[in-house]
């Protein structure tokens, strides 16, 4: 049985915005085994174009992901939330491995099941090449964005 992952729903704004931190801060490690165990076994996603069922699938997917995207470095924030379902947007910069920086923008709309697995997600990205001087997420790679980095909203994204 997969293990339980607080907060649960039904959702308040509070435990939404955690729920949100804790996703930015799994998938910040770029780990796709760690970051799989908050999915439920058979969690069904749709990334961009793509179409993903189960952890070995999403693992597969995360794998080929933070291959072609380096020193990925992601911001999350809560848009919206009800009972079961949390919607985010989110930025993330990453380059490729010519050095081509990009910030890519989306959204995200997720839904749980009664132990706080994400059974859901649906995913809208679009990438924007932009300048190395132009990226505005700098931390270290080491940990999670800290508390006192600016949010999407403070950076004006």
């Amino acid at each position: 049985m997969p293990e339980p992952r607080p907060p649960f729903p039904p959702f308040t704004r509070e435990t939404s915005i955690q729920k949100v931190r804790r996703a930015e801060d799994g998938w910040n490690t770029c780990n796709p085994e760690r970051v799989s165990l908050a999915y439920t076994p058979d969690s069904r996603w749709r990334n961009r174009s793509e179409f993903v069922v189960g952890r070995a699938e999403i693992v597969g997917f995360l794998t080929r992901k933070w291959t072609r995207e380096l020193d990925y470095r992601l911001i999350k924030e809560l848009w919206a939330f009800n009972d079961n379902k949390i919607a985010v947007r989110f930025a993330y910069e990453w380059h490729d491995d010519s050095g081509q920086w990009f910030r890519s923008y989306g959204n995200e709309n997720w839904q749980f099941d009664a132990a706080g697995l994400m059974e859901v997600r649906h995913a809208c990205i679009n990438d924007l090449p932009i300048k190395e001087t132009d990226r505005k997420f700098h931390w270290d790679r080491s940990g999670p964005r800290p508390a006192d980095h600016p949010s999407l909203s403070d950076l004006g994204l």
